[in-house]
């Protein structure tokens, strides 16, 4: 089994801003292969089904994004699903909006929930499918930056990068599942 994870911010207030880019992704993924995020335990939405066959189970932690690691953990302990079978999805200032890149181990990059992640759980030997969502012009301005909702004029971007992670994070699966074909890096588009 799999664990397909959306990273974001709980609450309404939240759901449309760039760092819930996440959240969207793993929306829009539950939607196409008919999963219901309908279950909430271990402190998360989560839902349990299958993409080209293989069982996942796709989860949304209920904890600010800086908090990540304590509700995977315990989604990983109940449900028996090692570490390196995790793909999280997350946004990325340091990639333009529209870009996208998967890393199969790694450091942080300046990401929280991701460092949550990894001093949660031990290890950083798990899948990221970073979704760029552009960098503001001045540095004191990212909280701000990626807690703002995107633009009117970035919605047609944001809808093709969200179509263009919902493949690669199945093309990730694919390659989880036949670790003979897995690569560290890939860029999308």
């Amino acid at each position: 089994m799999f664990l397909l994870l959306g990273l974001g911010n709980p609450g309404p207030r939240y759901e449309l801003t760039r760092h819930n880019v996440g959240f969207l992704v793993l929306d829009n993924l539950s939607e196409k292969h008919r999963i219901k995020l309908d279950q909430h335990r271990y402190q998360s939405n989560y839902g349990l089904g299958e993409v080209d066959g293989l069982k996942v189970v796709a989860a949304k932690p209920l904890a600010y994004m800086n908090r990540s690691g304590p509700p995977v953990r315990s989604i990983l302990a109940a449900l028996d699903i090692p570490p390196e079978n995790i793909i999280v999805i997350h946004d990325d200032i340091d990639l333009p909006l529209g870009k996208i890149k998967k890393k199969n181990k790694g450091g942080d990059s300046g990401q929280r929930g991701v460092r949550s992640l990894i001093q949660t759980l031990g290890t950083d030997r798990f899948s990221r499918v970073r979704v760029g969502v552009g960098r503001p012009e001045e540095r004191e301005d990212i909280v701000d930056y990626v807690l703002s909702p995107f633009e009117d004029a970035e919605m047609d971007a944001l809808s093709e990068v969200i179509d263009q992670a919902v493949r690669m994070v199945e093309a990730t699966l694919k390659e989880l599942n036949n670790p003979i074909n897995k690569t560290e890096d890939q860029t999308g588009c």
